[in-house]
């Protein structure tokens, strides 16, 4: 391993040297993330997840970094042209696009009107003219360079100053230079093209749009691109060229002032400029604008793919899943507490215009009754609200003790037509078995989900617009990431969930579930070994993982792994206990001292002695039960709702309150101080409070506002305080009296929930 590398890596995280070499060596031994964040505390000093990706990677790169500037080198001295300038400059560099442009100029080029001035001969007579003569004449030196090649002096002339616009636009220090000045103080403008198709208007803010560079947001920079893409509109930059340009003379003519070539040279560079450079330029930018874009745009979908997934299960409820439908109808499935299939059912009352539903009412309770329903996924999707309502009459027709949970079907569909799905249920059609998969994303999310290509879950933006490659792989890290936390049980997984534990392929997987047909339940974690391609390097890496709920030993139920279970033991004779599950158990400290488990171990084992069915999710916010309906005209400025997070975007989040479409809290209405981001303040799955400050009803939107009216005034206060203060420079402002905090609990709980967010950020 580089030392210098490792030392890099460990100024950017802020963290010890060591761990970031026990970490990389770990890595190198062929261990995953997973485990090495979960049993190898001790030797990474408690490195999470995220830090050991960010290892991983960076240093591969770093590793890429100092190969290609090595390799940049001896290209260059095999050119006889590398000094000690060049090397020092190559080796400070710290991203490869630096080493890149340091190599332009040595990089052999496609033909170029410099390359052909080049290959003429014309490189001389361009030294000729940057030595900044102040006598002699400029046709006559050139006269010296006329050839069967070129024709006369002015031609000769003509190729020096190819060959100097082209090292001004190769110029490192140039480029450099301006590139900062671009994006420091430049314009992005956005015209509409004259014979642009944009029927619906959807980018008609940047049909005439002029936005600073340095403060450009991410979601409009993918707009944009997207946008001109589709042939709508042209983009451009507004920057000082001018000045640029005299820069780039100065640079060249240095202080001279009676060069007798001054004007050629100017010519030249301000050519070099306008013809390569600038353009050069600009789509570095540009394309900088796109990566950041897309990078954080991927953030915010990992983000929210990762909340989604780790939404608490509803454990021991009898589900119906209800997937709403108009003419095709409405599709039932009824599912026991472990998410198998009990019954199937479709009523059709919406199918007609005031169709009399007391026939589908009847069916839907005689389900209910039958089977102990205790609460009911509806689907969001086509006549989610009108099967709401239909749901809400029943419950309180009837006084049934039951609830209901709006739920995200993004999905489903895809899920249902997959032939994992097929094999599953070969007797059910599509819409049926999507009605299941509804009622399973609420009874547990987790193993539902993530038999659904991420994409098709609805938590991103502009998906479909990122790289597909970065994409993916960043999901599936955060998949990887809420799998492994939350674990799996050995004897219930599907392949799907399998498929993402620490060590374990697709493969595998298959192998596992096999074994597990042809044999019956596991009852040792041992027997993995016994499955066929499950060898003792991914046992090791798995089988922590892997819960074997009353098996023949106690431990298989714990996140504690094989590896400790002697010192488990040790421990729990040391300290009197005699059962796993004992919440108030103690662990003092002089009996543990002697055990020779280090801190880390010795916490988590302490913690799954205690709770060894510990869920992760548990500490997270579950669904949001409801037994009454919403309708967009029930609603008034200054409502106060619950609601649950459905979608989290740069400029906001998107809340469902029980409407046809989610209401959106802009990020301005988040917090009393200013934000970066709304992941900061909210994420996918949150249950929130929320005040109605704007309806549509013609659109059918609804602005939202995590901020109290009160808030908002104290807000909008503050706001005319410090507008005051500015106007009236000469003379001290009178600070308004601030009005009446809010005192009761909702309106407390409501403000620290606006400012600090979910319990869990």
């Amino acid at each position: 391993m580089d030392e210098q590398i490792i030392q890099n890596l460990s100024r950017q995280l802020k963290v010890s040297a060591d761990s970031v070499s026990h970490t990389m060596a770990l890595l190198e031994e062929g261990n995953t993330v997973p485990f090495i964040a979960r049993y190898r505390k001790q030797a990474t000093n408690g490195l999470d997840e995220e830090q050991i990706l960010f290892i991983e990677k960076q240093y591969q790169y770093e590793i890429n970094l100092k190969e290609r500037k090595e390799a940049v080198l001896n290209l260059i001295g095999q050119q006889g042209k590398l000094t000690d300038e060049i090397r020092e400059a190559v080796n400070a560099c710290t991203k490869l696009s630096q080493v890149e442009d340091l190599y332009r100029p040595y990089k052999q080029k496609k033909k170029t009107r410099a390359g052909v001035a080049i290959k003429n001969g014309l490189q001389p007579l361009t030294d000729w003219m940057l030595s900044l003569p102040e006598s002699g004449d400029l046709p006559s030196e050139a006269q010296k360079y006329v050839s069967e090649y070129v024709k006369t002096p002015e031609d000769a002339i003509q190729g020096a100053e190819d060959i100097l616009a082209e090292m001004v636009s190769d110029n490192a220090k140039l480029r450099w230079s301006f590139k900062d000045e671009i994006v420091r103080s430049g314009v992005l403008v956005t015209k509409k093209k004259k014979d642009a198709v944009d029927e619906k208007k959807v980018y008609e803010m940047y049909y005439d749009r002029q936005e600073k560079v340095r403060g450009i947001a991410d979601h409009r920079v993918m707009a944009i691109d997207r946008a001109e893409k589709e042939k709508v509109i042209t983009v451009s930059f507004s920057y000082d060229r001018e000045g640029l340009e005299q820069q780039a003379a100065s640079f060249y003519l240095k202080d001279a002032k009676n060069c007798v070539c001054a004007a050629e040279i100017e010519a030249a560079v301000k050519d070099g400029c306008e013809r390569l450079l600038f353009p050069s330029i600009e789509n570095e930018v540009r394309s900088e604008l796109s990566e950041k874009a897309h990078r954080d745009s991927i953030e915010v979908f990992s983000m929210n793919l990762e909340k989604l997934l780790s939404q608490p299960p509803l454990k021991g409820r009898v589900v119906l899943g209800f997937d709403p439908g108009y003419a095709n109808g409405c599709k039932l499935a009824v599912l026991d507490e472990t998410g198998k299939l009990l019954a199937v059912a479709k009523i059709f009352p919406f199918r007609g215009k005031n169709r009399d539903t007391a026939e589908d009412k009847a069916k839907l309770l005689q389900l209910i009754r039958k089977y102990q329903v205790q609460i009911i996924a509806i689907g969001n999707g086509t006549a989610s609200r009108e099967s709401e309502k239909l749901v809400a009459e029943v419950i309180q027709e009837n006084h049934l003790d039951v609830s209901y949970a709006i739920v995200s079907e993004a999905g489903a569909s895809v899920w249902s037509a997959q032939e994992a799905a097929r094999q599953e249920f070969p007797d059910l059609a599509v819409e049926e078995r999507s009605a299941v998969s509804i009622g399973r994303r609420l009874l547990d999310p987790l193993p539902e989900l993530i038999k659904i290509d991420p994409k098709s879950i609805g938590v991103g933006q502009y998906q479909h617009d990122l790289p597909e490659k970065a994409l993916n792989e960043r999901l599936d890290e955060a998949i990887m990431k809420v799998v492994n936390r939350v674990g799996a049980d050995l004897n219930t997984a599907s392949p799907e969930l399998l498929t993402h534990i620490s060590g374990l392929n697709a493969g595998i997987a298959r192998e596992i579930v096999s074994y597990r047909n042809e044999n019956g339940r596991f009852t040792d974690r041992k027997q993995l070994l016994k499955v066929h391609k499950l060898g003792p390097k991914a046992y090791t890496q798995c089988a922590g993982f892997l819960r074997i709920v009353g098996g023949d030993e106690p431990l298989d139920e714990t996140s504690i792994h094989p590896e400790s279970y002697e010192a488990a033991r040790a421990l729990m004779k040391a300290c009197g206990i005699t059962q796993l599950g004992q919440a108030d158990a103690q662990f003092p400290a002089e009996k543990t001292a002697d055990l020779g488990i280090d801190a880390y171990t010795l916490k988590d084992i302490e913690e799954a002695i205690r709770q060894p069915l510990r869920d992760y999710r548990d500490q997270f916010e579950g669904a949001l039960l409801k037994s009454n309906v919403l309708e967009l005209s029930d609603l008034h400025i200054g409502d106060q709702l619950a609601g649950t997070v459905r979608n989290v975007v740069d400029f906001g989040a998107f809340v469902d309150i029980g409407l046809h479409e989610d209401g959106l809290v802009h990020i301005s209405n988040m917090s009393m101080n200013r934000i970066q981001h709304p992941s900061e303040v909210v994420s996918v799955g949150d249950i929130v409070q929320v005040w109605v400050i704007g309806v549509d009803e013609e659109k059918g939107k609804v602005q939202l506002s995590l901020l109290s009216p009160q808030q908002r005034e104290q807000r909008s206060a503050a706001v005319r305080y410090r507008k005051s203060r500015k106007n009236r420079p000469n003379r001290p402002a009178e600070k308004p009296e601030e009005p009446a905090r809010p005192v009761s609990m909702e309106d407390a709980t409501a403000r620290l929930l606006a400012r600090f967010g979910s319990k869990h950020q």
